[in-house]
């Protein structure tokens, strides 16, 4: 994969920003899983972010343990978690060593593998193959083994790419704290993204102008315009 000159792995230094910047500058990029069934990709259509100490609905909210000390360690590392004791979650972890963020990888567009990736999910329609964070490290693969492996070197890898336009700011998903907080991203349009019911949508803009909203408080000031919770 890495001998491709058209291919460029996201460095440690994409990982190590502000965890919305990486949320955001998420959507587009290119997941490979290079598996014994041969190599394994999807286009990252949808992400979430969690903001470490102050985020309620971070792992890392409270404090270091056996299981969230990944999140003071090198950004750049995947995160894999088990929700409902059941699906695999991929997150990336963010920020700047001993800071604690993290994103959470929520529905893929399918790009390579695709008849592996339904032989892993025991399905064959292509829009719900990968249009959830379960559904996506099913279909490529992806368990708690991964955990701790580097996203910028090895099987587990994100590559650059970028072909799309707007993007949408929404409430985060399938959480009980802090769901209401703007923190959940996709590609406005993209058929693969992840249900949409129960959601508060809050904004949409190019990746500029979404950037701008939340360093300006534009989506505080929307969200209170509108009398919507934070």
């Amino acid at each position: 994969m890495n001998g491709n000159n058209n291919i460029k792995v996201l460095p440690r230094a994409f990982y190590a920003r502000p965890t919305i910047l990486v949320s955001l500058d998420l959507l587009g990029k290119i997941l490979f899983h290079n598996t014994p069934k041969g190599i394994i990709a999807g286009k990252i259509v949808e992400t979430e972010a969690y903001l470490g100490e102050i985020d309620p609905a971070c792992h890392a909210f409270f404090g270091k343990t056996q299981r969230t000390k990944i999140f003071w360690g090198n950004p750049g590392i995947a995160y894999i978690v088990i929700n409902y004791g059941i699906y695999y979650c991929l997150n990336a972890i963010t920020e700047e060593p001993n800071i604690a963020g993290c994103v959470l990888v929520r529905a893929l567009e399918p790009t390579r593998g695709i008849s592996v990736m339904q032989e892993n999910r025991g399905i064959e329609g292509l829009l719900s193959l990968t249009n959830g964070p379960g559904k996506l490290t099913q279909a490529l693969g992806i368990t708690v083994e991964q955990n701790g492996f580097d996203l910028t070197q090895g099987e587990l890898l994100i590559h650059d790419n970028c072909d799309y336009s707007n993007i949408v700011v929404t409430s985060r998903i399938g959480i009980s704290k802090a769901k209401n907080e703007p923190l959940r991203f996709y590609i406005n349009d993209n058929q693969f993204v992840s249900r949409q019911n129960k959601v508060i949508k809050c904004f949409e803009g190019t990746l500029e102008i979404v950037k701008e909203a939340f360093y300006d408080g534009i989506i505080k000031v929307f969200l209170k315009r509108n009398n919507l919770p934070l």
